[in-house]
């Protein structure tokens, strides 16, 4: 009897044991995700609707850009030195050049340059060989050149000049004479913007580029000098520009202005007590190329 009761208690201790040993299965539930809140601090909303004066360049070549003149400096100051160098070696004036990167590039942040580090809007043509990116232009879909790093646009920007024909007469010119150059390119047939001699030396005058030639062939820089007084040989002195830019202001209406010779839109703005930005939205202009007798609201 002692036998079959050990027996017993035996096999209830093994089927407990048994019972303990089952696996757990734990299900958990997907857990709703927090909402993420951004709290925008008063004086980060102060800072957002603050009023910014600074002056504003609007860069319009292979695409739009608009930029702050000092973001345009910072472009001069990293390339500046690239373009002297290209100067001593090609005969590029390095205002020149400066001045192309700036409107082509739109200050290096234009889409050509993010994307292709083409600072100068130069396209595949038939003989090269290069990697390359496909961008709208005059046409949809454009082919353009694609570079490793800047300087090897740069580079090449300089090679396509003095390598065709029809940019020769251009190394004919005077190496700080920016203007014929300007000129020359678009007659040259390097853009169809008809305005882009005025949109190069508007940049080369505003951002005095025209320093780092006389740099370059070692002559004294002398900043160019808006309305100064003409100079002619005749017995009766001549009226000075001054003078004749306030007959020409006369002429139209209180708040008006006409442009004269030597006029910029950063000179005529802070006549009038303007940012460039505001001259511009005032009289719905997208670019900074300005013509001689052309009224602007200046109120």
């Amino acid at each position: 009897m002692l036998r079959k009761i050990c027996v017993l208690l035996l096999i209830g201790a093994v089927s407990a044991s048994c019972g303990s040993r089952k696996a757990h299965i734990q299900t958990t539930k997907n857990k709703p995700k927090k909402t993420r809140t951004t709290h925008v601090s008063k004086t980060e909303t102060a800072s957002n609707n603050k009023k910014d004066d600074r002056q504003v360049e609007v860069l319009e070549s292979t695409s739009k850009t608009t930029v702050y003149a000092d973001l345009v400096k910072e472009y001069i100051n990293t390339y500046k030195d690239i373009a002297k160098d290209n100067m001593r070696r090609h005969g590029i004036p390095a205002s020149i050049t400066l001045a192309q990167g700036i409107l082509e590039s739109g200050a290096g942040k234009g889409t050509l340059c993010v994307t292709a580090n083409n600072h100068f809007g130069i396209k595949c043509h038939t003989d090269w060989t290069g990697d390359k990116v496909y961008h709208d232009d005059d046409s949809a879909q454009e082919c353009f050149r694609k570079y490793a790093k800047p300087s090897e646009s740069f580079e090449d920007h300089s090679q396509f000049l003095t390598t065709r024909g029809r940019y020769a007469a251009l190394f004919k010119l005077d190496k700080d004479d920016y203007q014929g150059w300007a000129k020359g390119l678009r007659a040259a047939g390097y853009a169809t913007d008809p305005k882009y001699p005025e949109k190069l030396t508007g940049l080369i005058e505003r951002y005095d580029l025209a320093q780092y030639d006389a740099e370059v062939l070692s002559k004294k820089y002398e900043p160019k000098v808006k309305n100064e007084p003409a100079v002619v040989s005749a017995p009766k002195p001549a009226p000075t520009v001054a003078s004749q830019a306030a007959k020409e202001e006369a002429s139209v209406g209180a708040n008006e202005y006409k442009v004269v010779k030597g006029d910029t839109m950063y000179s005529i703005s802070k006549k009038h007590n303007l940012t460039v930005d505001q001259l511009m939205q005032l009289n719905g202009l997208t670019t900074n190329a300005l013509s001689i007798g052309q009224v602007l609201k200046v109120k």
